[in-house]
């Protein structure tokens, strides 16, 4: 049949394969086809690539960082820091041996893999990078902005960007086809469009959806292109006639990632509900459905050469690879982050924490790879003192000491009052008793013997 809708996970079964996940030892024999946790993030993963040969992988996450693992032992290689602000996008160079990361510090850094080193940083978007796409001959990258443009780039350096205008909106996902010589793009503003790159214009406008598009995907023979929207559209068109092939929507909302194997046969579909459905692109139909995570969005999708292996990300601080044919309902859930415990199980002073501080910030007196400084010791302290954190100019340059005043001034009015220029996302609590009790638990947490506004040093 030419088109097909979302089967529903059983409940007994979905239990049973998260309780072999779960397991100690879980894997299946041989490097190639086991399952494999890659951990060490302090924040949710944004994005995941896959090596050309298969060999490493690359997970970008809110702690600012990127990850390069060994994919065959599981084992981090590297981490590359180098951004101020989230990794929304990772990717490698066809060579294997270089990458690229975009970030919410609006900036693109090639990397040297072996080294891992900063071989070029490219600048001039006015907002997040969200995605970032390397040419099939690796000598250009388009990136994918919330500044509603796309930058196209000399990997070389040797020639100035060129931007391509035209969408109404953020631009939130881009892929290259054919040599290099187009790209289409998916925007907020409800269009998927496709680009002349060599002539840096519009070609046409494929798609006008009226829903924000999310994902596009094209074939490598450019016959058809699918996408993904917030509704939680997922639909196909034969890019020859314009002609729609197959609706595959269900009731699950938004399609957050796309990824398709090398042969093009297998497209795999991550929605904001956790969900991954794998597509069969020969007959349009789902083949297979399951829940990766039981709280939380399916953020990033990426294939092992052969389509062998999945690697997904999402609200976990970890990226999880396994084998497609394995029965792996759950398999995201084992690192959910304690924001996303049960209301009932926590004060409401903790319950503050976890989320509005929790993502960004831990709460351990040795730290842990967080997009912020840890907030142990956090009262009394200078801002912009904690050790081994790179602060923005605004915070090192604050005359702030932290106590209860302070901190209840900056949650009362807003960080972009209190420390303007700092990294810290915009963010208030109205209520003044919220405010008490999230003091009230921070001084508890944090090691401080009194919080009184007087203790300051």
């Amino acid at each position: 049949m030419r088109g097909g809708r979302r089967r529903r996970p059983n409940r007994a079964a979905t239990l049973l394969a998260l309780a072999l996940a779960m397991a100690p030892g879980a894997g299946w024999a041989g490097g190639a086809e086991s399952f494999a946790r890659l951990e060490g993030h302090g924040g949710p993963v944004r994005d995941v690539a896959v090596s050309p040969d298969g060999r490493l992988g690359l997970t970008g996450s809110f702690d600012t960082s990127a990850g390069l693992w060994d994919l065959r032992s599981g084992e981090l290689v590297r981490w590359l820091e180098g951004h101020d602000a989230s990794v929304n996008a990772v990717a490698f160079l066809p060579d294997g041996r270089r990458a690229l990361t975009g970030s919410s510090d609006d900036t693109i850094i090639l990397w040297d893999l072996d080294e891992g080193t900063v071989l070029r940083r490219f600048e001039g978007h006015n907002a997040k990078v969200i995605d970032v796409e390397v040419s099939p001959d690796g000598r250009l990258f388009a990136s994918a902005s919330w500044d509603n443009r796309i930058g196209l780039w000399d990997l070389a350096g040797e020639a100035p960007v060129r931007w391509l205008v035209g969408h109404g909106g953020i631009v939130n996902d881009v892929r290259f086809a054919g040599s290099g010589e187009r790209l289409y793009s998916a925007s907020q503003d409800g269009t998927v469009r496709r680009w002349d790159v060599a002539a840096g214009r519009l070609d046409a406008t494929l798609v006008e959806h009226g829903f924000g598009v999310n994902q596009v995907m094209v074939d490598a023979g450019e016959t058809w292109l699918a996408y993904g929207a917030v509704d939680g559209a997922i639909r196909v068109l034969d890019l020859a006639t314009g002609r729609e092939i197959a609706d595959l929507s269900g009731d699950r909302r938004p399609i957050l990632a796309m990824a398709l194997s090398d042969d093009g046969r297998l497209l795999a579909v991550g929605d904001g509900q956790g969900y991954i459905s794998i597509i069969d692109t020969s007959r349009w139909t789902i083949e297979r459905d399951f829940r990766a995570a039981l709280r939380g969005p399916v953020w990033a999708l990426a294939w092992e050469p052969g389509g062998r292996r999945l690697m997904t990300g999402g609200l976990a601080e970890e990226a999880v690879l396994w084998p497609v044919g394995a029965s792996l309902e759950g398999a995201l859930l084992k690192a959910l982050p304690a924001s996303y415990r049960a209301g009932g199980e926590m004060s409401n002073g903790e319950r503050q924490f976890v989320r509005r501080c929790s993502i960004c910030h831990s709460l351990d007196p040795d730290d842990r790879r967080r997009a912020g400084p840890t907030l142990w010791g956090v009262f009394g302290r200078r801002a912009g003192t904690a050790p081994g954190y790179r602060y923005s100019e605004g915070l090192r340059r604050s005359p702030i000491v932290w106590n209860e005043e302070t901190i209840s001034k900056l949650f009362e009015l807003g960080p972009q009052v209190v420390t303007p220029g700092s990294k810290m996302p915009l963010q208030q609590i109205p209520d003044p008793a919220d405010r008490r009790d999230l003091i009230a638990f921070l001084k508890e947490a944090t090691g401080a013997r009194s919080a009184s506004s007087g203790d300051a040093q």
